[in-house]
């Protein structure tokens, strides 16, 4: 019987194995837990002592190289130049708060929204994704007077206290806060004979139903447009547009999380949502807004951001300081000027039809799916057909002994979550193909 595996848990380093590895090594890990503590979280078998980065490679302190296809937070590559030179030059001129007018942080945001359809035309800048989802949070109970909210089953949306309680992938036990309600994730496999658009939105009004039922009420739906946690699933396009329209006739908000799809990730656009055709009601963002810099953002209309002011004095000191603005700034100009939108669908293209054809060899492959540079690789038992997160695992490690860092998604962790700086090339795309097909080889 398969286990659903908390997020954390996928692909991470088991501290009791310390003693057995170089002694440098496990003194560096000695001492990373003595000053972390049990929130100390690191990936592989065998941890990896990261000195740099570039482009779409991380280097070790051994002088290793590893083509990064796990990392979606430096969104433009590793140290991009432009970010970097941007983020310093303003560093080394001004850095306060907002209650100031300064004129970058006014030219981002209006560069920023001019990405987004109407009526998203305003702006509340935090430092996380995590502080973002919060604010979305308030925005919704603000607007509709209710509190109970729906995210599939294996969501990840953040770790406030607030954001935890629809973030169920974080959950060590499966218990959904009483206000939370939780729906699989549209995988149209669960519905071969049905519009999984139909079927997704009406296990949000059974969700919907049961929340009035105990005294909620319904506030909003907040997903990610590739349900990335959950296993990654994209398509097809416009699925989400059933759902969109029942959560905004039952009164609710429907919040998009754009840390993971958005900034061109699909391929198809700017943002994941507008893939599916649909204009949500608030939109949420994170560090691969800054290519890592720490940033976040919400953007939602005026009529919701005055109704949630109208009770909350809100204010984030570093939120859209400066050094963010400029940062932002230059990951928008490197999107338009080294065509990343198209890249990630020409060589998210390559990367998928090569999977595709390693799925017709080798029988471990269950499914593969995605849209750019996002895709989502399943294995599964050969015989009995379930998740297989021990071939996940094998294959995660084995990669990052051929110089390839991936990790793991899904509810069981049986999913490879293949997410490259939008700078990986169709080059990479054939090297990553070819150095799974050799360890899928020799794994039979």
């Amino acid at each position: 019987m398969s286990v659903a595996k908390q997020i954390l848990d996928l692909n991470r380093f088991d501290a009791g194995k310390a003693s057995s590895m170089p002694p440098v090594l496990a003194e560096r890990v000695q001492r990373r837990q003595a000053t972390f503590g049990a929130a100390s979280v690191l990936f592989y078998e065998q941890p990896i002592e990261m000195a740099r980065g570039e482009g779409a490679y991380l280097y070790d302190t051994n002088g290793t190289r590893y083509l990064d296809v796990y990392n979606n937070v430096p969104s433009v590559g590793h140290c991009h130049p432009r970010v970097v030179a941007a983020i310093a030059a303003q560093a080394a001129t001004l850095n306060t708060n907002t209650r100031y007018l300064v004129r970058i942080v006014e030219t981002y945001a209006e560069r920023l929204l001019a990405t987004f359809p109407a009526p998203l035309c305003n702006l509340v800048m935090t430092c996380t994704g995590s502080e973002a989802n919060d604010v979305a949070l308030r925005i919704a109970e603000n607007v509709t007077g209710a509190r109970g909210f729906i995210v599939t089953k294996s969501a990840y949306h953040g770790n406030t206290s607030a954001v935890e309680h629809i973030s169920p992938s974080s959950f060590k036990s499966q218990n959904t806060a009483p206000h939370v309600r939780t729906v699989p994730a549209p995988d149209p496999r669960d519905a071969p004979d049905a519009d999984i658009g139909m079927q997704f939105a009406a296990q949000i009004q059974a969700a919907i139903d049961d929340l009035r039922t105990h005294g909620h009420g319904f506030a909003g739906f907040f997903a990610d447009s590739i349900f990335s946690s959950d296993g990654i699933f994209a398509d097809p396009p416009g699925f989400l547009q059933q759902a969109a329209a029942l959560i905004r006739k039952e009164g609710g908000l429907f919040v998009a999380d754009e840390v993971q799809p958005g900034f061109g990730r699909t391929g198809a656009g700017m943002w994941g949502f507008a893939r599916h055709g649909i204009i949500p009601d608030i939109v949420t963002m994170g560090k691969p807004m800054g290519n890592g810099f720490p940033m976040g953002g919400v953007v939602t209309s005026p009529d919701h951001l005055a109704a949630f002011t109208r009770k909350t004095s809100y204010f984030n000191t570093f939120g859209g300081n400066p050094v963010a603005a400029a940062a932002g700034l230059a990951v928008l100009d490197v999107i338009a000027d080294e065509n990343l939108i198209a890249n990630a669908a020409q060589a998210g293209g390559v990367l998928k039809d090569g999977l595709l054809a390693l799925k017709s060899t080798f029988g471990q492959i269950g499914d593969v799916r995605g849209a750019g540079l996002f895709i989502g690789l399943d294995f599964n038992n050969q015989t009995t057909g379930a998740p297989d997160p021990a071939m996940a695992s094998y294959v995660i490690n084995a990669m990052k002994q051929h110089g390839i860092l991936i990790g793991a998604a899904g509810l069981y962790g049986h999913t490879l979550k293949i997410r490259p700086p939008l700078c990986f090339n169709t080059s990479n795309a054939a090297f990553f193909v070819e150095t799974l097909r050799t360890i899928l080889s020799g794994a039979n």
